[in-house]
């Protein structure tokens, strides 16, 4: 059989193995089907696949490990790009930044910079682009304290809408750049970003998970506790109904079940012992109200927090929805329970509250077109069709949460935690919106990349 890595630079149809491999998606309820696709391991190659869009009238998609795949819009008659580029990721020690190529995971960066004693602003899974997630935002453990992901961005390299390959800086073309982090996308296609590392001395990270039926006590405890919460703490509460897989602990999958997880970390010259004291002060309160029936939080590096969320690491079809929440009081905090836990019969894998606040909610002075989110929480709900439920119940579902935290809703949206493009959805104001289409226009007048743009609108 011939190797796929053979075929790669190559433009392929339907019924073709490089097809197929340029095809693939991380979120198989949304599978890619464009014209034609390509898998592009350097920079020439994606300047080579643009020009055949451009000789043979094709507009051009892009992705790269496929998460995202449900918010695409369809490809027909597209040429759809995998960036995929065969460099490694390098570290600058001294200006504490990362070289990631397209096609690099969080994992390859963490596990690059940890040596250093440097830390990413990356996802929860560790199996995500690189690229994609920054460009588009990105909400870390780490981001109530450094930021949006795209605010780390020092650097873009991208193949234009006339083939040529740019490095554009915020002194190279302040505009693009500016627009590049967070607009939306539909620019160009991405080949490497230059990323801001930053100094941790050590992480306490992991997961808690206690029976649902201590529900309305946790949440309000870890409610109480982001109210104070330090910045270098970064958590999340989920409802969860796991099915019964081997690499789920049998404790896990007996019934419904709460989860707390996150990272609590320390910089220097901060010590780790300070971290600890932080995450005693959530973890002290949930673990007196009942003993966990799992509990992994411990001390750790970097790398550690990578595998906290136990996100999928395969593979898998997902849908669900997502909100920003401006605050969740305790009207709010029962109205969620009463949607996702008790006798709600959830179809959820997974009802998801993520803490914000801090650097996370604040604008940046030197940040892109998305900077910060100004909301509280995040809400997102997950479930598995044909397994925690069918496709119609999952969504049925998702609109019965939405509705009931309607009341909070702040019309806005994370582009990362967006999962599908049908959704509301709306990260930009008026103002900046208009702003990147104009510079849309500037760097691409035909439209070639304009299937790639996120939906935005007005709140």
């Amino acid at each position: 059989m011939t190797d796929p890595k053979d075929q790669d630079g190559r433009v392929a149809r339907p019924g073709e193995q490089a097809y197929d491999v340029a095809t693939r998606v991380f979120n198989l309820a949304a599978p890619a089907r464009p014209a034609a696709a390509v898998t592009a391991r350097t920079a020439e190659q994606v300047r080579s696949a643009i020009r055949h869009a451009i000789k043979h009238g094709m507009s051009v998609r892009v992705h790269s490990t496929g998460h995202a795949s449900a918010t695409a819009s369809p490809m027909e008659g597209a040429l759809l790009i995998r960036t995929a580029l065969s460099e490694e990721v390098r570290i600058d020690e001294e200006r504490r930044v990362a070289r990631v190529p397209a096609g690099r995971t969080w994992r390859d960066v963490v596990e690059a910079a940890a040596p250093y004693g440097l830390a990413a602003p990356h996802g929860t899974s560790p199996t995500v682009g690189v690229v994609g997630y920054v460009l588009r935002g990105g909400m870390s453990f780490y981001s109530r304290h450094v930021g949006l992901a795209a605010n780390s961005v020092t650097a873009v390299e991208l193949v234009d809408a006339g083939g040529r390959l740019r490095l554009v800086t915020r002194e190279s073309d302040a505009e693009l750049f500016w627009a590049l982090r967070g607009g939306g996308g539909g620019f160009g296609v991405v080949t490497a970003v230059e990323i801001a590392l930053f100094p941790v001395t050590g992480v306490i990270t992991g997961a808690a998970y206690w029976s649902a039926a201590y529900a309305p006590r946790l949440l309000s405890a870890w409610l109480r506790w982001t109210d104070e919460a330090p910045t270098e703490a970064g958590t999340s509460l989920r409802m969860m109904n796991l099915p019964s897989l081997p690499e789920i602990p049998s404790a896990l999958t007996g019934g419904p079940v709460v989860c707390v997880a996150g990272a609590v970390f320390a910089e220097p010259p901060d010590s780790l012992d300070q971290a600890v004291r932080r995450a005693g002060d959530l973890l002290g309160p949930l673990r007196t109200v009942a003993e966990p029936l799992l509990d992994t939080w411990a001390p750790g590096t970097p790398t550690s927090v990578l595998d906290a969320h136990d996100d999928p690491t395969e593979p898998v079809a997902v849908l669900g929805d997502h909100l920003l929440l401006r605050d969740l009081p305790a009207t709010g905090a029962a109205a969620f329970l009463r949607a996702v836990a008790g006798d709600s019969g959830s179809p959820l894998v997974a009802a998801e509250l993520r803490q914000l606040g801090g650097a996370a909610s604040s604008p940046h002075p030197a940040g892109g077109a998305l900077d910060h989110l100004d909301a509280r929480f995040a809400f997102m709900a997950a479930g598995l069709p044909g397994g925690t439920g069918s496709a119609q119940s999952i969504m049925d579902h998702c609109a019965t949460v939405r509705a009931a935290l309607a009341p909070w809703d702040t019309g806005r949206t994370a582009p990362t935690f967006v999962e599908n493009r049908e959704q509301p959805q709306g990260h930009l104001d008026a103002d900046r919106r208009r702003s990147v289409e104009l510079l849309r226009t500037r760097v691409d007048p035909q439209g070639r990349f304009s299937g790639d743009v996120l939906p935005d609108v007005d709140a």
